[in-house]
């Protein structure tokens, strides 16, 4: 049985008038984090380059030649096939220990950086909410002293004065050495948040004020949130080297501050080890680089207007 002409152009319509729903549908989906942050050239760079150092760290024993911890190797050898960087001034393998000094730094990061911003968004958030009372005042003060008081000389002092040494303790230090600054912009900005129409829905809905602040107000700042993370975990990952650099990281670890430290110690470069003091400060740089990229996408999700530039 033929299909008549009418018949076609009913089904060529509701097709047509399928792909146009189907069309306004995707254009009227608001895009997706992860879409906005890819949308953003330096943002795939970061994240790029953020992945390949997770992927180095996670599969460390898989990439790396060598234990970064044997010591039976020929001291000072330049790279080779077995020794890709040389070797130590005690036979270690360099290219091993620059392998496994990934993890610590992303550790660092990590935890150092998620800690620091649980307690910002805890103090900043509380305090906004709570502007004008006592709690308002004490956290507020809390912050302040905080923000005055220097970050480096106390991380030092805590570490050198420290019975303990070790990567949390350093996670630690770093995180309640580096809130004040994330509380304060995240106070600021629940104040502007704390009286729209749905906070006071919720409010005469009946609803605690741990769930307005944490449930209904913290998602529309998640933006300032993830970029106040990365912003604290480069700072850590940073803090992390440079006190090592100054010989107050774990001697029982290997991380790329370490290697500058012991490098450093030991006279690398007038034995002509450069690439022993050269490659630990390159890898971290473009580590750090690469952060502050992913960073460039997180504004965007804040600020819509910078998408067209992305």
């Amino acid at each position: 049985m033929t299909t008549t002409p009418a018949k076609d152009f009913m089904a060529e319509g509701d097709s047509a008038q399928a792909l146009t729903l189907e069309q306004v549908s995707d254009a009227g989906r608001p895009d997706r984090w992860w879409e906005v942050v890819w949308s953003s050239r330096k943002a795939r760079v970061g994240v790029v380059i953020v992945s390949v150092y997770v992927i180095v760290a996670v599969f460390a024993p898989l990439v790396a030649p060598h234990d970064p911890l044997d010591s039976t190797f020929t001291p000072l050898a330049g790279a080779s096939g077995d020794n890709w960087l040389g070797t130590t001034t005690d036979g270690r393998d360099i290219a091993s220990q620059l392998i496994y000094g990934s993890r610590i730094s992303l550790l660092v990061g990590l935890f150092g950086g998620l800690l620091a911003t649980i307690i910002s968004l805890v103090i900043g958030m509380v305090s906004g909410y709570a502007e004008g009372t006592i709690v308002d005042d004490i956290l507020s003060f809390v912050t302040n002293v905080a923000l005055v008081i220097p970050a480096l000389p106390l991380i030092i002092t805590l570490v050198a004065y420290s019975e303990v040494r070790g990567v949390w303790l350093i996670v630690f230090v770093i995180a309640i050495t580096s809130w004040a600054g994330g509380a304060r912009a995240k106070r600021a900005q629940i104040i502007t948040l704390r009286n729209r129409d749905f906070v006071t829905a919720a409010k005469f809905s009946g609803e605690s004020t741990t769930r307005i602040i944490f449930r209904e107000i913290m998602p529309n700042m998640s933006s300032l949130v993830a970029a106040a993370f990365v912003g604290a975990a480069t700072g850590a990952i940073g803090a992390e080297a440079g006190l090592a650099v100054l010989g107050l990281g774990d001697s029982q670890s290997v991380s790329w501050g370490t290697m500058l430290y012991q490098a450093n110690a030991q006279g690398a470069i007038t034995q002509g080890l450069w690439l022993w003091v050269f490659v630990p400060g390159l890898v971290l740089a473009i580590l750090i680089t690469g952060m502050s990229f992913i960073n460039f996408g997180v504004d965007l999700l804040s600020n819509p207007h910078l998408r067209e530039d992305a």
